[in-house]
């Protein structure tokens, strides 16, 4: 099996662990709110990284990583973890999960147009039908209709949720490139460190400006909240962005960014057992389309 393998291995579980970390977001989220749980997330997962650091390294911090590093990786986190994730919580309100999702499928394509255009990083014509197979899986899933009698966003809301996706799909994919740049030989736990703390001054600021520390300090002591983020926050900020480091070390940013892009589909099945929804043949299609297009990129 070659590095490129593992790391296509490592994208998918990416993918299963931000699926999971999803579902604790929104579940603590109808509790305290996104912009805490956003929030809270980042610094519960600094706890477990900087005792990684003590105990591997003899440092607190990432302080072995170069100047380089630090630059490109706490800037890759202030637009995937600050700027993405923030635009698409407030996307989701706006015109709901299914079209903020579908416009999200954009990010595999423009990570790979940002990597081609700026680092020259070419994907092969089997590559780019792969992505495209696995996208369409993805949008037919996404882009089926609620059922009838379902709440849908209202109209005068759709222009700016549609913007916010946009910023959110590009913001996310200016993340995957310059983590990817930003890696070099960079321990991906410290690489991870480094991206939550670039997003963590950028939350700092926000909070800050608008006067928000009032919230996030009531939803610290809401115990069921912060069991369910703590959660969370091992399974998404914690394992599966140091598992996403790792996959930009050894594959394509397109790729991984496409492989990632499979979480909609991945949902499904926690979606019946969980929350006992319905999962119609259309959606069962999609995510069949979607499995074979990963199957054709990692081949």
């Amino acid at each position: 099996m070659t590095w490129e393998q593992l790391g296509e291995i490592a994208a998918m579980g990416t993918a299963l662990l931000w699926t999971l970390s999803t579902l604790a977001w929104t579940s603590a989220g109808r509790h305290v709110g996104a912009l805490p749980v956003c929030f809270l997330r980042l610094v519960i997962a600094c706890v477990p990284l900087a005792l990684y650091g003590q105990m591997v390294y003899g440092h607190w911090l990432p302080i072995a990583a170069g100047s380089h590093a630090w630059l490109l990786l706490g800037v890759s986190g202030l637009f995937g973890f600050f700027l993405a994730d923030l635009c698409l919580f407030k996307t989701y309100l706006l015109i709901g999960p299914r079209l903020a999702l579908l416009l999200q499928s954009l990010t595999p394509p423009v990570t790979a147009l940002i990597s081609w255009f700026f680092f020259r990083d070419q994907l092969v014509w089997r590559q780019w039908l792969a992505m495209a197979v696995t996208l369409s899986g993805v949008v037919w899933v996404v882009m089926e209709q609620p059922a009838q009698g379902a709440a849908t966003p209202a109209a005068k809301h759709t222009t700016r949720g549609i913007f916010l996706a946009l910023v959110s799909a590009i913001a996310a994919a200016a993340g995957y490139v310059l983590s990817k740049r930003g890696l070099g030989d960079c321990d991906p736990m410290a690489a991870t460190f480094i991206r939550i703390l670039g997003a963590m001054a950028g939350y700092v600021v926000l909070l800050t400006l608008f006067g928000r520390w009032n919230a996030i300090a009531a939803a610290s002591r809401h115990t069921r909240a912060m069991g369910i983020v703590t959660l969370g926050a091992m399974v998404g900020p914690l394992l599966g962005v140091a598992l996403c480091m790792f996959a930009l070390r050894y594959c394509r940013a397109g790729v991984t960014a496409t492989i990632i892009s499979t979480m909609p589909v991945l949902i499904l099945p926690f979606l019946v057992v969980l929350y006992r929804e319905k999962v119609s043949l259309r959606a069962v299609g999609g995510a069949i389309v979607s499995v074979a297009g990963v199957a054709l990129l990692v081949m």
